[in-house]
């Protein structure tokens, strides 16, 4: 059998729903009952506490104008501007919240606007919104502020503003430039406007730019993948996120707007990605992880090499493997390492829980010492691509190589001084490697079938 042949038998064999692993355990396996709001507020204390006061913020702003249809993201698509600062002041207020929790000063680490749009808010909104955030707070020398951005719906006085605020990385939505696509997809975005964002964002001071590519998209070709790459090579962005479409319609109902068959899956969407691959690899970039690309000399890739790389609920970053995440704002997510939290989804909910004085907690799951450990591995998996089998209990090392044999027969991984190595074929199939360690899944007697493909 020839290497495309055996490729090809592999992700047969292995395109099967498996979780992305941005936590674990992951969400659908959270033991709910596990922690109660007194006890996610001892959580948040306590991880500031061991933080030395130091606290990232990831702040999810769900308005868009237009609907993207690939779009699995909460969201809430509505031209009615009017929303803005009643959403705002709800934000603002379950910040307070949690800074009348705190028992010291939080130092800001770390700041991401996440969407929807971010970039629905007007300019005065935003630094509204962040102003206020950064007013009796202290903040990290090393800090790290960023923001997703939609090009179509960005401007000039939005990048100053928040190059004002300190904002220094920025991270474009493209996902594939070509017309077909953008269509089908609802997304109308050209070269030029995209552009246009990186260049002015460049001349405010940011200094770093990402670029948001997405592959396995409905009506994608290796053509418009090719077409795109070099597009986007052309604004020499530092990173590149190179993510797969997860198709999820029975979760994304705007996935209903085509049909399955315009979707490629299997070889031919893993035959989109290696062209990619291929041509961000000929261009400098190199590799980090499952879907990240970063030039020679970026923070990512740094951190990649020191092996400090972590994964979270935004991917791959350079922040503090045990640091504290809180999440502000409608569905989302926080993460003390030792407990994860969830807000309610609903805007409407969401501002009213805020308005009676209650943190709009939705559900969440307290770790357990073996939710530690796995937690551990499936990260040192996802970001060094190895395991130390030493570290492993006997019981549970012969339960785990069980799952991990036909995968090593495949020669998808290696044994080396009691240490698991991914290979190079291996690292296309991270999510099916790691699921062999994730012990939630294999307990449990209702296994959950909802993830999207993992090739």
């Amino acid at each position: 059998m020839n290497l495309e042949s055996s490729i090809s038998a592999l992700i047969a064999k292995y395109d099967t729903p498996t979780p992305r692993y941005t936590s674990y355990p992951t969400v659908p396996y959270w033991d709910k009952t596990s922690i109660n709001e007194a006890l996610w507020k001892e959580n948040c204390i306590s991880a500031l506490k061991e933080n030395d006061g130091k606290i990232s913020l990831y702040i999810h702003l769900p308005f868009c104008e237009t609907l993207c249809t690939y779009c699995g993201c909460n969201k809430r698509i509505t031209k009615n501007h009017a929303v803005e600062m009643p959403y705002l002041e709800a934000v603002l207020k379950e910040w307070e919240m949690y800074k009348s929790i705190f028992n010291q000063k939080p130092i800001i680490q770390a700041i991401h606007l996440g969407g929807g749009t971010p970039t629905f808010f007007s300019a005065e909104n935003l630094e509204f919104l962040l102003s206020s955030i950064l007013n009796d707070v202290e903040v990290a020398e090393n800090k790290e502020f960023s923001i997703e951005v939609h090009p179509s719906f960005t401007n000039v006085d939005q990048l100053q503003a928040l190059s004002k605020l300190g904002f220094e990385r920025i991270s474009l939505g493209v996902q594939d430039f070509s017309e077909e696509v953008q269509f089908i997809i609802n997304r109308p975005q050209t070269v030029a406007q995209t552009n246009f964002i990186v260049q002015e964002a460049r001349k405010f001071g940011f200094k770093g730019v990402n670029v948001d590519l997405v592959y396995g998209l409905p009506k994608q070709t290796l053509q418009s993948i090719e077409y795109t790459i070099n597009e986007v090579i052309k604004m020499q962005p530092e990173r590149i996120a190179f993510y797969s479409y997860a198709h999820v319609p029975w979760k994304s109902a705007g996935q209903r707007r085509y049909k399955d068959e315009d979707v490629p899956a299997g070889a031919e969407k893993r035959a989109l990605y290696e062209l990619g691959r291929k041509l961000l690899l000929a261009f400098g970039y190199q590799e980090i992880g499952m879907d990240h690309f970063a030039l020679p000399g970026d923070e990512l890739l740094i951190a990649d090499e020191n092996g400090t790389l972590h994964r979270n609920f935004m991917g791959y970053t350079t922040t503090q493997r045990k640091g504290f995440l809180l999440g502000l704002g409608v569905s989302s997510i926080s993460d003390s390492w030792s407990a994860f939290m969830q807000n309610v989804k609903e805007v409407e909910s969401y501002q009213e829980k805020l308005q009676n004085n209650e943190l709009p907690l939705l559900k969440g799951h307290l770790l357990s010492e073996k939710d530690k450990f796995w937690r551990e591995k499936i990260l040192n998996l996802m970001c060094q691509h190895e395991v130390k089998l030493s570290e492993i209990q006997p019981d549970e090392l012969e339960a785990l190589l069980i799952q991990l044999a036909p995968i090593a027969d495949d020669q998808l991984i290696s044994l080396e001084k009691e240490t698991i190595k991914v290979n190079e074929t291996g690292k296309m199939f991270i999510r099916n490697i790691a699921q062999c360690f994730d012990e939630r899944h294999h307990s449990s007697i209702n296994k959950v079938s909802a993830f999207s493909k993992s090739v």
